[in-house]
């Protein structure tokens, strides 16, 4: 068995590759069995991201046995199968510790062929960029803790999460993808300057492209921002280059925290042009071309 990288994807054979996953997280919403749902989605995604099917995965479960009582974490683990059966990948065990926070995730196993493993590096210039989900879910959760969030916003944000990145990934295996990740703690920026550190191409980013849900551009005006969207923004400022036009407040939005957010994907523009189609014919509506891959400035992100 074969180890090329760090990326937790291991060859088989010349035809079968094996990629792995591990995430779990506390509760983000109020509702034990959407929490459930949500960590399936989020954990489910970065094998998705690699262009892999998943198929096993393992529970992982910290939980304050004498605080909180075992019903909670019934509705889970009920969530969580749900979300499995939904995404057609059996559940095969897990490891549960008593911890004193609430903590929930999986482990997931999938399987890729082997020349069709995607990673989040290899963009060419010329490639368009798009992304499948919108922002702002960070932002939108830190509002709902403060219960500043009405119920109209907080049910948008808890579909958002929960949707699989399944079906992008299927319609985009058709394509000749260069490169694909999730968009999850480090924010799209943070996530968009791993595609370009250390490469000899850039990224140009229209701001006024970029899906975002119009209630955290309120919020953010409000000050709600995650501390995880402070930190994004403070490791990554340097590689970025911002018009003037450009608030702080999207600033925020483009570097949120996000939780089970959507793909971001670099592809050669006639293709991209066809896939972006398919995508809004099956009903992912959100998905939108956000910007491009560009020779210079090299590693850097321009964002105008």
């Amino acid at each position: 068995m074969d180890k090329p990288d760090d990326a937790g994807i291991y060859k088989l054979r010349e035809d079968l590759a094996l990629v792995l996953s591990l995430d779990f997280f506390t509760p983000i919403v109020d509702e034990p069995y959407t929490f459930g749902q949500i960590a399936v989605a989020n954990a489910l995604s970065d094998v998705y991201a690699m262009g892999g099917k998943p198929i096993l995965a393992m529970n992982i479960i910290c939980f304050p046995i004498n605080k909180i009582d075992i019903s909670i974490l019934q509705e889970i683990l009920r969530g969580g199968i749900d979300k499995l059966r939904e995404a057609d990948v059996l559940l095969v065990g897990g490891h549960s510790v008593e911890d004193n926070e609430l903590k929930y995730g999986l482990s997931v196993t999938g399987i890729v062929h082997p020349d069709k493993i995607l990673a989040n590096i290899g963009a060419k210039a010329g490639d368009k960029l798009i992304l499948t989900k919108p922002l702002g879910t960070g932002i939108i959760s830190t509002a709902i803790k403060a219960e500043m969030a009405d119920k109209d916003i907080t049910e948008k944000i808890i579909k958002c999460m929960n949707t699989l990145n399944r079906r992008p990934v299927e319609l985009m295996s058709k394509f000749d993808v260069h490169a694909c990740t999730d968009v999850t703690g480090f924010g799209l920026l943070g996530h968009a300057c791993e595609m370009i550190e250390n490469s000899n191409v850039g990224i140009l980013i229209h701001a006024s492209e970029v899906p975002f849900f119009p209630e955290a551009l309120e919020y953010a005006r409000q000050g709600l921002i995650p501390g995880g969207t402070h930190r994004n923004q403070q490791f990554r400022a340097h590689m970025i280059d911002k018009n003037k036009g450009i608030s702080e407040d999207i600033m925020h939005i483009l570097f949120d925290a996000q939780t089970s957010g959507g793909l971001l994907i670099a592809i050669p523009e006639p293709d991209a042009n066809k896939l972006l189609s398919a995508m809004h014919e099956e009903g992912i509506s959100d998905a939108a071309f956000i910007g491009e891959i560009i020779d210079e400035p090299k590693a850097r992100i321009v964002i105008e």
